[in-house]
């Protein structure tokens, strides 16, 4: 199939077509490669980069994220180490409050000075076993919260004294509900033993500016989860709640590598993931029509450049097929020329190379042919010459001992007109007949020819032949072939009119018809069939009495000097006579 199509498409009537367009199917090509990787590898180091800069803009919020919980750590660790604040808690589980007045203002003087440098902290609070506050700063607590039943609380008892950070979630503790990300660790003394719990606040609102400042595209953006897999932010948190929206939360949990991509069409997404040390996931969403923005320029560029470089390529192509059939074009012209028989003609050599070579071998072929042809023009002329020669000399030998036979059997009879008048017949027949070795005579001296073959055949076929001449005197002066009209006649004699009873005539006749000289044979015998007639055409030599000049030799003469448009044709029917007709063209 393949080789079909290939055969078909490059099938084509020169060989500038094929050459141009096979170099132009290969330009086409290598431009396409060319084109195609270039723009793979733009596109692809375009998105590398662009992962590399979502990466970078990603592990600065994860910097960011994890300097505030390193700070809000240290805090803790402050606090666990504060020997106020130990005292104040063992007093308090010790229901001893002997210096907890003093304490408490030393607690909330230190806490208050934290919380007015730091912005961004929104409450520290310590709680004793049973949930009690350290107050200070005047903070109005939830009556109605208990702080022993909050998840923060529970966790960071059953951590032991691990930092514990929560999802964002609304302080219900202090009555003005902020929303925030809590960090609980529980205060033990030297021993181990609990002594309480310890909240540091976060505003919520920090981590929402650190990720909104981010800028992943125009629809982009950055997501955290905890370790558990719930969302501590999004941009569309809510929308996630509702089920309004899907995020692919289940595939970056389980995810081994630093980026994914999923398969959606234009939608599809580039997920870059960053594990912090604090166990949370940073995602950065970048859609992948936007890791290159670009891409339509690059495209462009690239299709404008490839569109110019083709155009250029074709046309150095065409230029160069030009060039490179040039010579077989000189040479194909050439072939036409010796076609039509211009055997002169010489390809001109530009190059040495194998059209060069084949130019070369082309002009001393057509120098043989024509050397050839001349040769065989002569070849021909000569046999052709000899073989008219021949057939003029081929005198049936009866022919002539039946004359001289009948001027014997006159003489002894006495009959001396008659005697001189065969023998003056007979030597004119052979004057003609020579007529001075010249090929053509001209139809005066056949006429007279014929006349006096007829008239020794008449003396001796007596009563039994009778001929008339009706020849247009117009075209007497006409060249024809000479010894044309005397085989017909005798095909006449011997085979119509010799087989008949009674006297037979024969008559001759010559004119022009349609600017072609016709010269009849019409006899009044027996006729002929078609076969008959076939077979004396295509008959090589005559088998009668006559000359020996067969009908078919003069029919061969004819076409061989004239042209196959000239020659003899037969009108007979059995029993009817038979006409002879001879078209010859007009020879002044």
């Amino acid at each position: 199939m393949l080789r079909k199509l290939g055969f078909v498409f490059f099938h084509y009537k020169s060989i500038q077509s094929t050459m141009a367009v096979a170099f132009s199917c290969l330009i086409l090509f290598t431009t396409f490669c060319i084109a195609y990787t270039t723009y793979t590898l733009s596109t692809n180091a375009a998105e590398k980069s662009s992962r590399e800069h979502t990466s970078q803009l990603i592990d600065q919020v994860n910097t960011n994220i994890e300097t505030y919980l390193t700070y809000m750590e240290n805090i803790s660790q402050m606090v666990l180490s504060n020997s106020d604040i130990r005292q104040y808690l063992v007093n308090k589980t010790l229901s001893s409050t002997d210096g907890n007045a003093q304490l408490e203002q030393r607690i909330s003087s230190q806490l208050s000075s934290v919380l007015s440098t730091r912005k961004d902290i929104s409450s520290i609070l310590i709680f004793d076993n049973n949930g009690g506050i350290i107050p200070y700063n005047h903070m109005k607590l939830n009556p109605f919260a208990g702080p022993t039943q909050q998840s923060w609380f529970l966790k960071a008892i059953e951590g032991n004294g691990n930092v514990v950070i929560s999802a964002p979630h609304v302080q219900n503790i202090i009555q003005e509900y902020n929303w925030v990300v809590s960090l609980s660790r529980q205060l033990s003394d030297v021993d181990g033993n609990r002594l309480g719990v310890m909240l540091v606040d976060l505003n919520y609102s920090v981590i929402n500016d650190l990720c909104n400042k981010i800028e992943l595209g125009k629809k982009g953006y950055i997501f955290i989860l905890d370790q558990e897999g719930n969302i501590v932010y999004h941009p569309q948190q809510q929308l996630i709640y509702s089920n309004l929206k899907q995020e692919n939360i289940d595939q970056v949990m389980s995810s081994q590598t630093s980026n994914f991509t999923t398969s959606e069409g234009k939608d599809s997404r580039m997920y870059t993931i960053n594990q912090s040390k604090k166990g949370w996931k940073i995602v950065g969403v970048a859609y992948v029509d936007e890791l290159v923005p670009n891409k339509k320029e690059i495209q462009t560029y690239i299709l404008m450049w490839g569109i110019g470089l083709i155009a250029v390529a074709i046309f150095i192509s065409i230029f160069l097929s030009s060039r490179i059939s040039r010579p077989i074009k000189n040479l194909e012209t050439s072939m036409k020329e010796v076609e039509k028989g211009n055997f002169d003609i010489q390809v001109p050599i530009e190059s040495r190379n194998e059209i060069g070579q084949l130019s070369k071998r082309f002009n001393r072929m057509t120098a043989e042919i024509k050397e050839l042809m001349v040769q065989n023009v002569t070849e021909q002329e000569l046999k052709r010459k000899s073989e008219l020669k021949a057939l003029q000399a081929q005198i049936n030998p009866h022919f002539l001992y039946n004359t001289l036979d009948s001027i014997i059997w006159m003489a002894e009879g006495k009959k001396s007109e008659e005697v001189v008048l065969m023998v003056s017949a007979l030597a004119k027949l052979f004057r003609l007949s020579i007529s001075k070795g010249q090929e053509l005579i001209t139809i005066a001296n056949e006429i007279e020819h014929i006349k006096s073959y007829l008239t020794i055949q008449k003396m001796r076929y007596k009563d039994k032949l009778d001929f008339q001449i009706a020849v247009d005197p117009q075209i007497l002066s006409y060249k024809v072939l000479k010894i044309i009209l005397q085989p017909l006649v005798e095909n006449s004699i011997y085979h119509g009119i010799k087989h008949q009873a009674g006297t037979g005539t024969i008559l001759i006749t010559g004119e022009i018809i349609a600017h072609r000289i016709r010269l009849q044979v019409i006899d009044h015998g027996i006729g002929m069939s078609p076969e008959m007639v076939q077979r004396m055409l295509e008959k090589k030599e005559n088998s009668g009495d006559g000359s020996g000049i067969g009908v078919s030799n003069v029919n061969q003469r004819i076409q061989l000097y004239y042209g196959t448009e000239y020659g003899i044709t037969f009108e007979s029917e059995w029993g009817q006579g038979t006409t002879a007709n001879i078209w010859l063209p007009i020879l002044e």
